[in-house]
């Protein structure tokens, strides 16, 4: 996959971590897919202002799974930092 932006710093909420534990997902997949534009479960708007994110330097949102084990993935429009969270953690 290939990088469309970069990500900055790379953190984890305490949340997330244990959701990610628990289902068995590495958090430098998830990065690699919100990196690489795959945004996940978003919907349409939230898609095309990621898409416009490329091109004006606003956040981008990713959001995986669903229910109790959905994580999102925020990444900052300074592109300082990228957060992996559970949207109960917002």
């Amino acid at each position: 996959m290939e990088a469309r932006f970069t990500l900055g710093q790379c953190v984890a909420t305490p949340g997330a971590i244990e959701t990610m534990r628990g289902l068995g997902i590495s958090p430098v997949t998830l990065l690699a897919l919100h990196q690489a534009g795959d945004w996940g479960t978003v919907d349409d708007e939230d898609r095309q202002a990621n898409e416009a994110a490329l091109r004006d330097g606003t956040r981008f949102l990713s959001s995986y799974g669903e229910g109790d084990d959905r994580l999102w993935v925020i990444t900052e429009a300074d592109r300082s930092v990228t957060t992996i969270l559970r949207p109960d953690e917002y």
